[in-house]
């Protein structure tokens, strides 16, 4: 049956295709990436854009496409694809003069949705020509002269999102899509606390039948192993960074770096996710794509990290220097450890102790380094300490923080006299 449908789906969608193609109209909105290789296939026409408030077409080049009109769908039919691709590895081998100019770049199609929809095929390049440019004269691929290949230069970057579509337009102003692709980069940040959260808000976000077809893996696979990484994690940190939005023809993508880090590993990816509207018209994660990033966020992170902590210890050291014992066990982990002390209610209890005798007047911290650390964060500072009772003393005070949500909790404490 599931065949059927998909052999009914590809003769509906062919014809359709054929007639009509895509025509988008890229706007120039904040989300928008900062080049696009953009091909026009009625005009046989390859543009770079770049996004330079607004978008502007820096080059304009003749190319060739399929020879026969309208979307590809299935193997041999001859058609270019239409949609959003990202432009790959450039092909190493060697290739054919007449056909490929011996320089190609391949691009991901069949990309996830249209591996949902069916379509079928690959070894879809943006290559070079050696013999005479003529029009439609390809066998699904973009053919331009290899001068002007080469002369794309930076255009030509592994990741660069390329625009096929019938006919493409590019306006100067945000326009209409700019509160979809708005939309879509909250959801991105959204995906990603709730992630770190661990919780099942984050399966929400997809489409487990689409999410199967496009060839992300088994959802079901991918749900399960998500709940026992969550189970067995003490916790979970996603950064995500750089987020672009483009619109399909019947869906959008979102691409973006993203740092992962838990207790055994951190790491900086690229990745694309894919979006299409349900019945309800509620955005989901039809696909995921992994790509590479380009930049490391290990030192945004750091710094994200660092002010945070800087933060959160100027308020322990005030909840300290008040005496507020209760606002001061806050910032400590249930299990944490202090010098000899092991838990929230034998340091609760020493700290009562103490205080009543020798109430704290004054806390300082001076010259703070903050490190990563496999159970978070490792914060050393010197710290000047003084009670009511006129004692005071100076040393290094070495925290270290475990994550607990958007906070951190103090997991272990030490402090040696200078």
């Amino acid at each position: 049956m599931r065949a059927l449908l998909a052999i009914l789906f590809l003769v509906v969608m062919t014809g359709a295709a054929a007639a009509e193609g895509w025509k988008p109209t890229l706007s120039s909105h904040e989300w928008a990436p900062q080049r696009i290789l953009a091909i026009d296939k009625d005009a046989q026409t390859l543009f770079l854009l770049e996004h330079k408030s607004p978008f502007r077409a820096v080059r304009e080049l003749p190319c060739t496409t399929g020879q026969a009109e309208g979307d590809k769908m299935v193997r041999g039919d001859l058609r270019t694809p239409e949609g959003v691709y990202f432009l790959g590895a450039k092909i190493r081998r060697p290739l054919g003069w007449e056909l490929y100019g011996n320089l190609a770049y391949s691009l991901n199609y069949p990309n996830p949705v249209d591996r949902i929809k069916g379509k079928t095929g690959s070894g879809i390049w943006l290559h070079g020509r050696g013999k005479e440019l003529a029009p439609r004269d390809t066998r699904g691929c973009i053919a331009l002269k290899v001068p002007d290949l080469q002369s794309l230069g930076s255009g030509l970057v592994k990741g660069t999102p390329v625009v096929v579509a019938k006919d493409v337009n590019w306006i100067p102003d945000p326009g209409s899509d700019a509160d979809t692709a708005s939309l879509l980069a909250d959801k991105v940040r959204a995906w990603a606390s709730d992630w770190q959260a661990r919780n099942d808000a984050f399966f929400d976000y997809f489409d487990p039948v689409s999410f199967t077809l496009s060839g992300s893996g088994d959802f079901a696979h991918f749900r399960n192993s998500k709940e026992r990484i969550f189970s067995r994690t003490p916790w979970i940190q996603v950064m995500v960074a750089n987020v672009h939005a483009i619109q399909g023809p019947d869906y959008w993508v979102t691409w973006f770096d993203q740092y992962y880090r838990a207790p055994n590993m951190s790491q900086t990816v690229g990745k694309r996710l894919y979006w299409q509207q349900d019945s309800k018209g509620r955005w989901r994660v039809v696909a995921r794509e992994y790509s590479r990033a380009s930049e490391d966020l290990a030192p945004a992170y750091l710094a994200a990290a660092t002010q945070r902590v800087t933060a959160m210890l100027a308020d322990w050291g005030r909840a300290w220097e008040e005496g507020a014992l209760e606002s001061y066990m806050k910032y400590y982990a249930s299990d944490a450890s202090q010098g000899g002390r092991k838990g929230h209610s034998d340091i609760m209890g020493y700290k009562k102790t103490l205080w009543e005798e020798k109430p704290p007047a004054r806390v300082s911290i001076s010259d703070l380094k903050v490190f990563p650390d496999p159970r978070g964060i490792r914060v050393a500072f010197v710290q000047e300490y003084e009670d009511k009772t006129g004692y005071s003393d100076r040393g290094m005070k070495t925290l270290v923080l475990a994550p607990a949500g958007d906070d951190w909790k103090i997991q272990s404490e030490e402090w040696r006299r200078l």
